[in-house]
């Protein structure tokens, strides 16, 4: 039997089990075809309240396992991922729109992120700190308790399991709420993966649902962390609202990120950067190449490359054909992209390949005069979209890309590497890439951006998870009991 194919989880939520859901259900939707895969279960107040509880009752018990126990379960985890890749790839292909190669590097990815947490748990938890006192005192790291995790359509394995993984292997219970598009993939994949891997009842529990349902899982006193990766917008309603609540609030959010294209740049190499770092997953990644920054002397001919190979682009049903790019989400989605390119030729850019869709495929675009004043430079499009802007000098390349609300991603294309790395040093940013795109991941890199791109390095690597995911607690012993005057 498959790892979905129980249809226990149609229409209800995983909260120490598998439980109608208290908000009803919702379909199932393939953006290719349109067509319902199943029903959901949408989580209300009371499905929330439910799963901190239950969380929290699980988590001391968790806690409490030998390291070597919890080390178990998240490398079976990983494994699991390999065993069932076949079964997960499809349901990521047919419903989130991914091409199987983008779906088979995200299943990677996530076994990979479940083997990094298993190293967490045998990692020295403090450290012994001098006392003026006859004392032995020392700093403790313990687990937080319960983690709520958000997490969104685009990568919904990676994107919640990077969170799932380190926040269980530290010893705490986790709720995740998945985004309801891609619940599935994003939710229930992970609920019955765990299952299988013997994780303990209630230690992980899967509540989908929309705004509401992530507010009352921001708001619940069980809660004690929020990890959130999604849009800038929603990421500071949920900052907001975690302030209120005096919760720490780990925030992954949009981007809008530059590859720059200096003169002495290969050109055939470059413009394959250009093209994998906008049209990759129809451009739904918040790392995208959201602006392609090209020198005057390489601009027009990296243009017409561009769209050259923009042009050559297969588009369609991941399913059933060998395409390059697949189908954006939702209607909703599709409409925000060409909004932004109507607006931006309206605003005198011109499009040189591209520019029009069917149905939810929207093909590769590339648009040529960009300037720093129009929509498709401003805001992240999140869609297959790659707006050209020349430039003349570095000076005006380093204000350029640093003159954005954003700072996640940075690709930088030359010959000369270290000048490459002296351009970094004038743009803020999270992550930089010299002569490669800026999509780009691994399990165990710290990744997460500054400014409107969120709240740092708050992902990946052992120092990161340690700090997001555990408190510190002060501890001393004495032999004897001291007396105090009063």
């Amino acid at each position: 039997m498959g790892l979905l194919d129980e249809q226990s989880w149609q229409g209800r939520v995983f909260t120490g089990g598998w439980v109608p859901a208290e908000g009803g259900d919702a379909a199932v939707i393939e953006p290719a075809t349109g067509a319902e895969l199943g029903r959901i279960g949408i989580g209300g107040a009371a499905d929330i309240a439910r799963a901190a509880k239950v969380a929290a009752g699980a988590q001391r018990d968790w806690a409490a396992l030998p390291y070597t126990e919890r080390a178990a379960v998240l490398r079976r985890a990983g494994d699991l991922f390999t065993t069932h890749a076949e079964e997960i790839t499809g349901w990521l292909v047919r419903e989130v729109g991914s091409i199987p190669g983008k779906a088979q590097f995200e299943i990677g990815t996530a076994a990979q992120e479940c083997y990094e947490a298993a190293t967490l748990p045998s990692r020295p938890y403090g450290e012994l700190l001098p006392s003026a006192e006859p004392r032995l005192s020392m700093a403790r790291r313990v687990p937080v308790g319960v983690v709520g995790v958000i997490a969104p359509f685009n990568v919904p394995i990676i994107l919640s399991i990077r969170s799932v993984a380190p926040a269980l292997a530290l010893g705490n219970a986790v709720v995740l709420k998945p985004d309801p598009r891609t619940a599935v993939s994003g939710g229930v994949v992970l609920a019955r993966l765990f299952e299988e891997a013997g994780l303990p009842a209630g230690v992980l529990n899967v509540v989908p649902g929309g705004a509401e349902t992530g507010e009352e899982l921001v708001s619940d006193p069980q809660v004690q962390v929020i990890s959130f990766t999604g849009s800038t917008a929603a990421g500071r309603r949920v900052g907001e609202l975690a302030g209120r609540h005096l919760k720490r609030a780990l925030l992954e959010l949009g981007g809008n990120s530059a590859l720059i294209v200096l003169d002495d740049a290969e050109l055939d190499r470059a413009v394959g950067l250009g093209s994998w770092g906008s049209f990759f997953h129809q451009g739904q990644i918040c790392m995208t190449a959201g602006r392609h920054l090209v020198h005057e002397s390489v601009y027009d001919e990296y243009v017409a490359r561009l769209a050259q190979r923009a042009e050559g682009l297969p588009v369609g049903d991941p399913a059933t054909g060998q395409v390059a790019l697949g189908p954006v989400i939702d209607a909703h989605q599709r409409d925000k992209i060409h909004g932004l390119v109507t607006a931006s030729v309206a605003a005198g850019a011109k499009v040189a390949a591209g520019g029009e869709y069917e149905g939810l495929f929207y093909r590769p675009t590339v648009l040529a005069g960009v300037t720093p004043a129009m929509p498709a430079y401003t805001e992240e499009i999140f869609g297959p979209v790659a707006p050209v802007t020349r430039f003349s000098s570095l000076d005006e390349a380093a204000e350029l890309a640093a003159d954005n609300d954003y700072g996640l991603s940075l690709g930088i294309v030359t010959r000369d590497v270290m000048k490459g790395l002296a351009l970094a040093e004038r743009i803020p940013t999270g992550i930089v890439h010299i002569n490669d795109q800026t999509v780009n991941d691994e399990a165990h890199v710290p990744f997460g951006g500054v400014r409107a791109s969120g709240t740092g390095a708050r992902f990946g690597g052992a120092a990161a998870n340690v700090e997001a995911f555990t408190d510190t607690r002060w501890v001393t012993v004495r032999g004897d009991v001291p007396t105090y005057p009063i």
